[in-house]
């Protein structure tokens, strides 16, 4: 999968853009503030209906417009497929795949597999559990539809549940609606714990080598689901927390709350012997931290090929110069034959001498152009 070109109208600080990518590494550089990222955000857009800002659509539409427009060019064996889609301030996004309109933005997602890395996902060990639920939730979406409608379905009900909540003291009668919204919670639910779990075997068996390779063997890193409640529990657990929700007006119980850990034992000594685990969330060093945060991104690489059987387009957005240099090496072996493209604000002597940089694009204040 690559992207063959990408275009924008009154998309942030783009009135017109078109930009033509080679299947390679493509660098993105230019001061801070000029436009980079909002091309890597497109894209994010294109493969996901969603921003990796959290942005609102009518944040992304161009100052003083009311419609964005983004058109992504993809080639996947040997086919193109075009995707349009038309962003409105007071309107829900519209989304065309080959001039075909479709009726679900989720219909979209899995069509074009993005990594997308940048300096704040190195803190996604340190930072709270939306984070990391985030990350599990963004991955498993683009992977599996059936995760994906299942999460959906659950975040519209844990909504409408919420609504009922709060609503209840004046409306006591509505509480036959919790009734049947917590069936269907279990439902979903199961669905999203079980899929987890096994995400979290699978990635276990990926991020452990490259964890081991990036610390020089020092270090062993293990990622342990710690679901709010498990799947054959969830039923119980949600029943039982009927009333604590009442007086909270608030849904306290299913995978909305879960998060994991990331446990590291150090090597004793050659033989091999581990020391006791650290859950290094709480008491790992900043070093430790993002270096489990570089593994964890590493690994998404490595879950895409596995689970699609074919690359996905690798997003680094200014990260470089966020990374030592044990740890840039590492990246750059890993890209390997993946396109990229890569933001960075100048071209220092690490970019000009360790990449072989099929195709380069100057950005100055929403203005790209082609030097090679």
């Amino acid at each position: 999968m690559i992207i063959k070109s990408l275009e924008l109208a009154d998309f942030r600080n783009y009135e017109n853009l078109k930009i033509d990518f080679s299947n390679g590494t493509n660098i993105l550089y230019g001061d801070n503030a000029q436009g980079k990222t909002n091309i890597l955000e497109a894209i994010f857009l294109s493969a996901t209906t969603k921003s990796h800002k959290g942005s609102k659509d009518k944040e992304v539409i161009r100052f003083g417009k009311e419609e964005a427009h983004v058109r992504t060019i993809l080639e996947k064996d040997g086919a193109e497929y075009r995707v349009d889609m038309h962003l409105r301030k007071s309107k829900s996004k519209g989304i065309a795949i080959d001039g075909q309109k479709i009726k679900r933005a989720s219909d979209l997602i899995g069509r074009l597999n993005v990594v997308f890395f940048s300096p704040e996902d190195l803190s996604i060990i340190k930072n709270g559990p939306s984070e990391r639920r985030r990350f599990m939730d963004m991955e498993l979406c683009q992977l599996d539809q059936i995760y994906l409608n299942s999460l959906t379905k659950y975040n519209k009900l844990i909504v409408e549940r919420n609504k009922v909540l709060k609503d209840l003291y004046e409306h006591p009668e509505n509480s036959v609606l919790l009734d049947v919204q917590d069936k269907q919670l279990c439902e979903y639910g199961s669905v999203i714990i079980k899929t987890r779990e096994k995400f979290i075997r699978d990635l276990n068996e990926i991020i452990r080598p490259i964890h081991e390779k990036l610390t020089g063997g020092k270090e062993v890193l293990s990622i342990y689901y710690e679901p709010n409640a498990p799947f054959d529990e969830l039923e119980k657990k949600i029943k039982f927390a009927r009333q604590k929700d009442s007086f909270a007006k608030q849904t306290t119980v299913g995978p909305h709350k879960d998060d994991f850990s990331f446990v590291v034992q150090k090597r004793k000594n050659e033989n091999g012997e581990l020391d006791e685990k650290i859950d290094i969330r709480k008491f790992g060093s900043q070093g430790q931290q993002r270096t489990a945060s570089l593994s964890l991104k590493l690994s998404e690489i490595e879950i895409v090929k596995k689970a699609k059987k074919e690359n996905p387009v690798l997003l680094l957005d200014d990260v470089l110069s966020e990374l030592d240099s044990n740890r840039q090496n590492y990246l750059l072996n890993t890209i390997g034959d993946i396109q990229t493209i890569i933001t960075c604000t100048g071209l220092d002597e690490f970019v000009n001498n360790r990449f072989a940089i099929d195709k380069l694009f100057k950005v100055t204040d929403g203005t790209v152009s082609s030097e090679n």
